[in-house]
């Protein structure tokens, strides 16, 4: 099939992108390079061997959206593009609705007009609000922030598409935390700024662009009193958006919802052991007051991807670690070094 991937140049969308070429699809990339950088098209060339196609402008021009679906004929989409970091919706609630909802209007309408009738769409466990323990699909969805509200209007918008057009196949899946690098150490996660997850942030710190890691309560209910997350690698994330994207070739639902973690969690102290273990050597940090909003734990229950997709985390905390730190120690600068 020929798959459209919006986002594609970025930490997620880019390991996808490798896994559907070794899959037999044809790829083309949308990307504005707003969290991401055009180098990366030329490691994804190296690595997969293969010519990319790429088109960078903002599918929130509904002009260039519609042109791009003009001039080729896809047959489904994976869509990752989008803001992403909370404490900057909430400093910037209008930008995150706009930027968000807006391109995903202007891509299903695009879909819509070009019988485009495949999308799996990124979503993400904050649609679950404060209740993330052990969250299953059927439960309620809310937020406590503007990124985490464009994720439930987005998925609703969807279920609403799937009613007035049932031609169509939605996949919404729902993620925890990505964490990892493809395992060459040649793509990986590159935050602009200061990093808002904690592994960048631990990798950072081992490279020596930050003095220490900063751990925000550690009075929380849990194993050592630190929050406690659900850490996917990144790779078998990307399996999960292939998985997924099968699945809506042959089934009958038109929306499928799944969750995509480990099923278990982990705390930020265990995490930080797992990667000193990783780099060889005790990093520096520091605790210090709860950040407001954090939530003690959050894990996913992902037993439904497990049964419908045949799909399961392969890779332990210990390779997110190794491989996080073999694609920051080789790229300490990231993708502009």
């Amino acid at each position: 099939m020929k798959i459209l991937v919006s986002g594609g140049a970025g930490y997620i969308g880019s390991h996808t992108v490798i896994q559907l070429i070794a899959a037999g699809h044809d790829v083309v990339i949308v990307d504005n390079f707003s969290n991401s950088h055009p180098t990366v098209l030329g490691r994804l060339e190296a690595l997969t061997g293969t010519r990319i196609t790429l088109h960078s402008f903002d599918l929130t021009d509904h002009d260039k959206t519609e042109h791009l679906f003009a001039s080729e004929d896809f047959d489904g989409v994976i869509h990752f593009a989008g803001h992403k970091a909370v404490g900057e919706s909430v400093e910037k609630p209008l930008e995150y609705y706009e930027n968000n909802l807006v391109s995903t209007f202007s891509l299903v309408r695009a879909m819509q007009r070009y019988d485009v009738d495949k999308l799996v769409f990124s979503s993400s466990a904050t649609v679950y609000g404060e209740d993330q323990a052990a969250a299953t699909e059927d439960r309620r969805t809310y937020a406590t922030n503007p990124y985490g509200w464009t994720k439930v209007m987005q998925e609703q918008i969807l279920r609403d598409v799937a009613v007035a057009s049932p031609q169509m196949r939605f996949a919404l899946l729902r993620y925890f935390n990505p964490v990892g690098a493809h395992p060459s150490g040649t793509i990986g996660e590159d935050p602009s700024g200061i990093p808002n997850n904690l592994v960048p942030f631990i990798a950072q710190v081992a490279v020596g662009k930050r003095d220490k890691l900063m751990i925000f309560g550690d009075d929380y209910d849990t194993v050592d009193g630190t929050g406690v997350r659900d850490y996917i690698h990144v790779e078998d994330l990307a399996a999960g958006h292939i998985a997924a994207l099968k699945a809506l070739e042959t089934t009958d639902e038109a929306v499928n919802t799944w969750n995509l973690g480990s099923g278990t969690g982990t705390s930020v102290l265990q995490m930080l052991r797992a990667f000193e273990k990783a780099v060889g050597r005790e990093l520096p940090y520091e605790i210090v007051a709860r950040r407001a909003g954090d939530i003690a734990t959050s894990y996913a229950d992902p037993s439904k991807a497990n049964a419908e997709l045949g799909w399961g985390t392969q890779r332990t905390v210990d390779d997110m670690c190794a491989d996080t730190w073999r694609w920051q120690s080789q790229n300490p600068e990231g993708f502009a070094g």
